[in-house]
């Protein structure tokens, strides 16, 4: 049986950025990691992905919730830096 953990460790993302892509989405972690493991494959996903965690940094600084905000801009700038260095994302 697969648990969580393991389809995380399947995928090409990191548990952070599943939690991101879930809380951004108002979705299951089951259906983030699934989601976000079907964009992180092509340019245009992982731009849309970039965009959505950035954006949830961002929402979450309007509302005085800064120590969340920094911790999802440290995984923003952890999955730019992943791309970044293939020259596949440029946001």
């Amino acid at each position: 049986m697969l648990t969580l953990r393991d389809c995380i460790d399947f995928s090409d993302l990191s548990e952070e950025e599943v939690l991101a892509i879930a809380e951004c989405e108002h979705i299951p972690l089951l259906t983030a990691l699934e989601e976000g493991e079907s964009m992180v494959h092509t340019k245009s996903g992982r731009k849309r992905l970039a965009i959505m965690i950035k954006g949830q940094a961002e929402m979450c600084e309007r509302t005085g919730n800064t120590v969340h905000a920094r911790h999802l801009n440290r995984v923003y700038k952890a999955f730019m830096n992943r791309f970044e260095k293939e020259k596949n994302i440029n946001c």
